[in-house]
């Protein structure tokens, strides 16, 4: 198996020093062109634009992405309708810049607390890591931080230390879809699959809920509560809400997965949708398009998440002694059938 070829190699062959070779790698201004020329001429000839794909889209520092992403029981994880997208996205960007991905899945309990740790988080074969939907509990800390390796999370959060996250604006797409709900004249609206210790994304739309009810001067509170990864208990506890008062007429669901379980619990207690419930969603999966009714919902712009994830990474590889960055991508309404 051929030995990768490092900067050191170059620096070595061209006779400058590691410094320099990292500078003009990088395409950074100050090196003359007659150095410039020797350093990139050197990592033709020993083959690193071979193992690097060293263009101007890419980076010499950056050249494999570990991406870590939550498991949850059977599932099939390029499947999943929230992070499949995301998944999708961040390949798509590392092509461009011709960075190499590594995937590896990391199975999750029923509140995204990590069960297993991969062995991509043990082996020394990245040069940053993404990680996407869990908490990042003290054992990853320890593993994570390792000196120059960046670390971007997305939708996924960490209670001891602060690192560059990517994540929907969770507490406001929720408020706005109260909002809309009530604007539509609703005022008995209930909550389907929040816990109140959720997920800390889901927590977040919890809060706009209520927020959103406070501020228009609604006391009355109805709440679903279920686990959202667990579609039967979706279900039920819909129903037991239905049943138990009547006189709510809509439904903010706290993913799209959990609306379309609430469709079909409304449906089976007789209940006309949307004339007679008035359903809305979050995330804006593909299937939401495709129920009946169509699913009125909150789109979050997965593509744009893994994109963001790996232009983070990139810059922390050039700034990385910069403050954490937190992105919060905002939703946006998607109207379609299921809200009257």
């Amino acid at each position: 198996m051929t030995q990768r070829v490092t900067m050191e190699d170059i620096a070595r062959g061209a006779g400058v020093s590691l410094a320099t070779v990292s500078l003009v790698l990088r395409h950074k201004p100050g090196i003359n062109e007659e150095t410039r020329r020797r350093v990139f001429n050197t990592a033709r000839e020993l083959g690193y634009r071979k193992h690097s794909l060293l263009t101007l889209n890419s980076s010499p520092e950056l050249q494999q992405i570990g991406l870590l992403m939550k498991l949850c029981g059977d599932s099939a994880p390029y499947a999943n309708p929230f992070y499949g997208p995301i998944l999708a996205s961040i390949e798509a960007t590392c092509r461009k810049r011709q960075i190499n991905l590594l995937v590896a899945f990391m199975p999750v309990d029923i509140d995204n607390h990590p069960q297993e740790l991969p062995r991509l988080l043990m082996d020394n074969q990245t040069d940053a890591i993404i990680m996407a939907g869990a908490f990042v509990d003290q054992t990853i800390n320890q593993l994570l931080e390792k000196p120059g390796k960046p670390v971007v999370l997305i939708d996924a959060y960490s209670t001891d230390a602060n690192y560059d996250t990517v994540v929907s604006d969770n507490f406001r797409g929720a408020y706005h879809a109260v909002s809309h709900l009530i604007a539509a004249g609703h005022r008995h609206i209930g909550l389907v699959g929040a816990l109140p210790d959720a997920y800390p994304s889901i927590a977040d739309r919890r809060r706009g809920y209520e927020q959103a009810l406070h501020d228009h001067a609604i006391a009355e509170r109805y709440f679903a509560d279920a686990h959202l990864d667990n579609n039967d208990e979706v279900s039920v506890a819909t129903t037991k809400l239905l049943q138990r008062f009547p006189q709510v007429t809509a439904l903010f669901c706290a993913n799209d997965m959990a609306a379309i379980s609430a469709l079909t619990a409304a449906r089976a207690l007789g209940r006309r949708l949307p004339e007679e419930l008035s359903v809305i969603g979050f995330d804006d999966i593909e299937t939401a398009a495709h129920v009946t009714p169509a699913l009125t919902t909150m789109r979050v712009d997965k593509a744009t998440m893994g994109r963001l994830a790996v232009q983070l990474l990139l810059n922390r590889v050039e700034s990385p002694e910069s403050s954490p960055v937190t992105v919060l991508l905002r939703p946006t309404l998607v109207e379609r059938e299921s809200v009257r």
